[in-house]
């Protein structure tokens, strides 16, 4: 797909929600979702920085952001034990 295409069903699709409005609980939810897949994905990126040294590697996807976002620390935990002992 263009980028213009993309670029316009975004705008459009700004454009409808401003016209019709939003019901505030759903978009509010999602955003908390989207808001902690994100910090999961950080925390992997950081794990991955410094666990280079100890042989630790996660791969960065939206399972895993999401299971580290999620849960938090005790699921990075998690992530690096089953990527130890499992994989």
């Amino acid at each position: 797909m263009s980028p213009i295409i993309v670029i316009s069903i975004i705008v459009g699709l700004i454009f409808i929600l401003l016209v019709i409005g939003v019901p505030i609980k759903p978009v509010r939810f999602i955003g908390m979702g989207i808001i902690k897949i994100v910090i999961g994905a950080l925390f992997l990126f950081f794990l991955n920085t410094f666990g280079n040294q100890f042989g630790i590697h996660v791969p960065i996807n939206l399972v895993t952001s999401s299971v580290s976002g999620i849960l938090g620390i005790p699921g990075l935990f998690a992530l690096v034990a089953i990527q130890t002992w499992v994989l």
